[in-house]
């Protein structure tokens, strides 16, 4: 997380950095309003769950996950992205997702300079996010978990 005293100290490499560093890392380094932004939208994500996970991927982008991937943040030049793995599936009343709408699974977020997020609606679509995955996980519950139908005896 970031800190008033500002991003966590570089490690060596003894000791590398988790990914909430690496996310620290990132915003620090991107020091125009594509930093700003990629640091509200962290944190409305992680204050929409507090089970939410930080984990690095893909050689350097933020992604937040809760009994799966919920979404995947990247600075570009001109945008800043927030892209739901399973955004097709949730809903979008506040029409949030201006981004991949023709595809099957993902939707995104693009946040230009001067956009305003709408914080509120942002977690409620997180939780959303949160939900769905909850949801997939009951259904693929093991059959041992599952109530059992008992055979009549003749």
């Amino acid at each position: 997380m970031i800190s008033a005293a500002g991003p966590a100290p570089a490690r060596g490499a003894n000791h590398p950095m988790n990914p909430s560093e690496r996310i620290d890392q990132l915003i620090a380094k991107l020091t125009d309003w594509r930093g700003k932004t990629l640091a509200t939208l962290r944190k409305a994500i992680l204050e929409a769950d507090r089970e939410i996970i930080e984990e690095w991927k893909w050689m350097g982008s933020p992604v937040w996950s809760h009994h799966g991937m919920i979404a995947v943040g990247n600075a570009h030049k001109d945008k800043v992205k927030l892209t739901f793995s399973r955004g097709a599936n949730l809903p979008d009343p506040e029409k949030l997702f201006n981004a991949g709408l023709g595809g099957n699974a993902w939707r995104a977020i693009d946040l230009f300079e001067g956009d305003k997020i709408n914080e509120v609606a942002l977690k409620n679509l997180v939780r959303a996010a949160v939900d769905y995955n909850q949801s997939k996980l009951k259904r693929k519950a093991p059959a041992g978990n599952r109530a059992k139908r008992h055979k009549n005896k003749k």
